[in-house]
């Protein structure tokens, strides 16, 4: 067969496998995140980055507040009694590191279908979406949802199509000690200096963040959150990320709206 036609073959073979992964994916688990539309209307929450600076604050002071942990934080749970109420994971390895701990999980978790599919039992608190496609802000779960380079900020989006008004963010140090390029797989040798547990990728494989285009989707998150009257505050622990309005972890405990204020 003629190269080129080969791998016109190929690409097709390619994308009728996602094809049904995506009618798979649409007929079993789309359905299902409709019930998080607008389910915290006019609510706060903090959604909880995995920088270091977590080690700085009483994370059992979040106890009384919606949060959003992100990735690995389960790494936690054997030094404090805080329990986040949602979580998400999108990254391939990541997910792959973690399955039996997403799935003891105690709380609601989202995970990008591609990287877990076939991979996990069928439980109840762990819901499948769809990420990927251009770089868009959406407001919509039941469809692809943009990836922006960080599950921070996947995270935002669940928010917003959650309906909180106001998210604090903790634990973005947006600040890594990195070699190689952004994205690119390799091994993580020694204690992992870049996240709030030295173990998160100690001699694991790992990819480096992009922090300009993690910047990116920042910008376009604070955009559309402003635009519908919402907000986005960083009361990160001497942070690095200057996209969003800074206030001190205290100030945001006391702004914040608790779960049942």
């Amino acid at each position: 067969m003629n190269s080129k036609y080969l791998g016109y073959y190929f690409a097709n073979i390619l994308q009728l496998r996602y094809s049904f992964a995506y009618i798979e994916w649409f007929l079993k688990y789309a359905r299902t995140l409709r019930k998080f539309k607008n389910l915290h209307h006019g609510k706060d929450c903090f959604i909880l980055g995995n920088g270091p600076s977590l080690n700085k604050i009483d994370l059992d002071q979040l106890s009384e507040y919606y949060t959003f942990g992100l990735n690995k934080i389960f790494l936690l749970f054997d030094k404090v009694n805080y329990r986040p109420t949602y979580h998400v994971a999108v990254n391939r390895l990541v997910i792959e590191q973690s399955i039996k701990e997403f799935e003891a999980l105690p709380c609601t978790s989202f995970l990008s279908f591609f990287p877990s599919r076939n991979k996990f039992k069928n439980l109840e608190h762990i819901n499948f979406i769809l990420t990927g496609g251009p770089s868009v802000f959406r407001k919509n779960l039941v469809g692809l949802v943009d990836e922006g380079w960080t599950v921070t900020y996947v995270a935002m989006q669940i928010a917003y199509y959650m309906g909180f008004k106001n998210v604090f963010l903790v634990g973005v140090d947006h600040n890594f000690i990195v070699s190689g390029a952004p994205n690119e797989p390799q091994l993580f040798k020694g204690d992992d200096v870049n996240h709030f547990d030295s173990n998160y990728f100690s001699n694991m494989e790992w990819q480096p963040p992009d922090l300009r285009g993690s910047e990116s989707s920042y910008h376009l998150a604070k955009l559309c959150y402003e635009k519908s009257g919402r907000n986005i505050f960083d009361a990160t622990v001497d942070g690095k990320l200057q996209v969003f309005p800074k206030l001190s972890f205290e100030k945001a405990l006391v702004t914040c709206k608790k779960r049942n204020g």
